[in-house]
């Protein structure tokens, strides 16, 4: 793997329209010469339903900027922000007219149908949720399931950059052996077809610093929501946050802020921001007033929480919106882009992120990623007490900071080299091509300490030979939002080695086809005609794991090869 310095990237703009991050695409392998047929056809359609709907709407996108600066909603009681101001138009860092850059461009840019852009997520509440379906003897619906949220449940130890910003590793391996079996023992077996032997997986992983000691750290003000409606009731839900939120009180430094809000048909707040120094005692006694009550509102637990972190903000610190529930939402709005909409202002102007900590049996997976992908934060899901001390005691305070905004990556594939390629996972999101340095559209918020991995399936053009794919992050420093990318790229000859070898385990790539193989076939419902290439049966999954458990004596890998154990029990 070569890295091409910062600031640089192999290609400067994105060519054509829509591509393999294009928004709302539903398939789900890429093979380019038919997308080009695609397109064609629906373009016309296309422009005709546009034209339609600018005339009945607003014409505002998903995007989190405000190009008016619009004032706050006068009933929220938020300030109202300043105009937000726009880094440049896409395709350039400096604010240079897109029209004057376009021409040359063009002709150094690749085809559009080679262009995979995503926005980068560190969520691993849908990994969490489907551990804990299978513990108690289920198996996780098919829509819980997001690969990339498995994937990244495990830490890389990939290159940390000194500063803010990300390191780019890109490596991969061959999804079965040379002759097209899956290794030694598959080589005379006539299972596998011909074509397996140009399958790939291509790893694209991205590493932040390692994260401050918390002495080094910004002082934090978080604001916790916590959900006391009936059905926290529950076992393993109010008394486990409560738990949590006790024992990281005291793990939080003097110069930390606390702030409590609850809500269940109403919300209110618990207690108001309130540094802790010499007043633990006051956050304790606020903690055990929290007892399960009625219905759940959550749309009116977000909307005070954010007021009450406005309330409180601290400036030099960063603040942070922590929400705890089963977001099984049943009064109020329920609506997620309808929720944030209430505190858009607040989080644009603020910069304050949205945590979300899922817990329970039955759980509201869709609204609580929705809200955390929107809401420039992300989400992680807790079952017992251990899960919970790692997030609160661990992770939490470690890594309060951010180190990463609007952060997207894209790949380019070479065309003379790559016939076909899918991304796995990061459905819910892709960035249109063309929006991938543009800086107004929203991207993933990231922290210190975090690793992000990308995995394509990768099916390379027989006897192909040279460049593979480029892969570029593009992030705004979060202080000064000033535009940062990092790239770094493969050839045919680093992704010939073995998936299943010994190297491979320990540069953490095995874990990762591990994790996405099992997503994979427990999203497929038992359908495997989009399966990835040359798949194991979940009972091979779980010795291939359990092999790599024993070799590495990692406690998560272990715990992984027991889940994709008790799935094969259920069939």
């Amino acid at each position: 793997m070569r890295r091409i310095g910062r600031h640089q990237a192999r290609w400067d703009e994105p060519g054509g329209q829509g591509g393999q991050g294009s928004e709302g695409r539903q398939e789900r392998w890429v093979r380019p010469g038919r997308r080009r047929r695609l397109r064609a056809a629906l373009v016309a359609g296309s422009v005709a339903a546009g034209l339609l709907l600018t005339a009945c709407s607003g014409g505002s996108g998903e995007s989190s900027y405000d190009g008016g600066g619009s004032r706050a909603k006068d009933d929220n009681g938020f300030p109202a922000p300043g105009p937000v101001q726009p880094t440049g138009p896409s395709g350039t860092d400096d604010g240079t007219a897109e029209g004057d850059r376009k021409g040359e461009l063009r002709e150094s840019a690749p085809p559009a149908d080679y262009l995979s852009t995503f926005a980068l997520d560190v969520d691993t509440a849908s990994y969490g949720y489907a551990r804990r379906t299978l513990e108690e003897g289920r198996r996780p619906d098919p829509s819980t399931i997001r690969p990339e949220e498995f994937i990244n449940s495990f830490g890389q130890n990939y290159e940390r950059p000194d500063g803010n910003g990300f390191t780019v590793t890109v490596d991969g391996a061959r999804t079965a052996a040379p002759d097209g079996s899956r290794g030694e023992e598959d080589a005379n077996s006539d299972t596998f077809g011909q074509e397996n032997r140009d399958w790939r997986f291509l790893r694209v992983g991205l590493a932040t610093r390692e994260a401050e000691d918390a002495g080094e750290r910004p002082p934090a003000a978080l604001t916790f929501v916590i959900d006391v409606s009936g059905s926290m009731a529950e076992p393993g839900r109010l008394d486990l946050v409560k738990e949590s939120l006790g024992v990281m009180t005291e793990r939080l430094r003097d110069d930390d802020a606390v702030a409590l809000v609850s809500f269940s048909d109403e919300a209110r707040t618990v207690l108001p921001m309130t540094r802790l120094g010499d007043h633990r005692g006051r956050v304790h006694d606020a903690i055990d007033t929290l007892e399960p009550t009625d219905s759940t509102n959550l749309g009116a637990g977000v909307t005070t929480g954010y007021r009450t972190a406005v309330d409180g903000l601290r400036e030099g610190a960063t603040n942070r919106v922590v929400l705890l529930s089963d977001a099984l939402a049943n009064t109020g709005e329920t609506d997620a882009d309808a929720i944030l909409d209430r505190v858009a202002d607040a989080r644009r102007a603020h910069g304050i992120t949205l945590f979300g900590v899922g817990v329970g049996s039955d759980y509201g997976d869709a609204l609580m990623e929705r809200l955390a992908d929107k809401g420039d934060g992300h989400t992680t899901y807790v079952s017992n007490a251990e899960d919970a001390r790692t997030v609160f005691v661990d992770q939490l305070p470690r890594n309060i900071d951010l180190t990463a905004r609007d952060a997207k990556a894209q790949v380019s594939f070479d065309p003379e080299t790559v016939d076909r390629f899918r991304l796995i996972g990061y459905d819910n999101r892709q960035v249109a091509d063309e929006d991938f340095r543009d800086d107004r559209v929203d991207g993933g918020e990231i922290g210190p300490g975090h690793t992000v991995t990308a995995l394509y399936a990768v099916r390379v053009k027989p006897g192909a030979s040279g460049h593979v794919a480029t892969a570029t992050v593009r992030w705004l420093d979060p202080k000064s939002r000033v535009p940062h990318e990092e790239t770094g790229q493969i050839e045919t000859d680093s992704l010939d080695r073995n998936l299943w070898a010994a190297e491979t385990g320990r540069s953490g790539l095995q874990v990762t086809a591990i994790a996405a193989y099992f997503a994979d076939s427990l999203r497929s419902g038992g359908d495997r005609v989009d399966a990835l290439p040359v798949p194991p049966s979940l009972s091979e999954l779980a010795e291939r794991a359990d092999e790599l458990a024993s070799t590495t004596e990692s406690k998560p890998i272990r715990q992984l090869a027991e889940t994709i154990d008790r799935a094969t029990d259920l069939g």
